[in-house]
């Protein structure tokens, strides 16, 4: 497994110890924790999530605010510095925001994933949903990109990064997840952001082991 000693990442890691799986987490403002406390964002809150289940892990802050896909595939290479063992891939959601072309986001994650593989780090691949609003074929041509992709590379893989807040396995009517976002309707918060923790976290623990094996 390759893994370095105790060390700083790009300003954004803390310090891990040595017998710690180091985690990267690559994604948008969605990772990176927009709107929240510091300590209320995704990356802390899943840290102390994974310490409460005697995880041996330590997560990297890999968000960026405003990241699409092709922003995290232009800077993959520099996030996976050798002390990082795994990395959860949480991007998309811009480019939905934007309508780019599914095929671009495409072959964005396939480069991130590919980077990945190059380095020897494993992969949680969150997946994203298109709205309904683009057209069905918009909606067909991108969702299906996440599971082909795990699939293709070998990744773990989870449906929605918003599996948290599914009752049932099926997403609420938008008037009763109001209590669980910000005012802009699309950023969680804290305690939005507590449900989609406890929906990723057991996949965490599985790229965790998968590190270990």
């Amino acid at each position: 497994m390759r893994k370095a000693v105790i060390g700083i990442v790009l300003g954004l890691a803390g310090t891990a110890q040595a017998d710690e799986v180091v985690i990267a987490a690559l994604g948008d403002s969605l990772t990176q924790g927009y709107g929240l406390p510091a300590d209320q964002g995704f990356v802390p809150q899943l840290q102390r999530w994974l310490d409460a289940q005697g995880a041996e892990a330590h997560l990297i802050n890999a968000g960026v605010s405003g990241d699409t896909t092709a922003g995290g595939l232009a800077r993959v290479d520099w996030t996976l510095t050798p002390e990082v063992d795994a990395m959860i891939v949480t991007l998309g959601g811009n480019d939905l925001l934007r309508g780019l072309i599914p095929a671009q986001a495409r072959e964005n994650l396939q480069g991130i994933l590919k980077a990945a593989d190059r380095s020897e780090v494993d992969v949680l691949l969150v997946g994203m949903e298109a709205p309904g609003n683009y057209g069905p074929d918009y909606k067909a041509q991108f969702d299906v990109i996440y599971p082909e992709l795990a699939a293709e590379f070998g990744s773990l893989y989870l449906e929605s990064f918003f599996a948290g807040l599914r009752d049932g396995g099926v997403l609420p009517d938008p008037v009763t997840l109001r209590p669980y976002f910000q005012t802009d309707g699309i950023h969680p918060n804290a305690e939005g952001v507590s449900r989609i923790v406890e929906g990723i976290g057991p996949k965490v623990l599985e790229l965790i082991a998968r590190t270990e094996d």
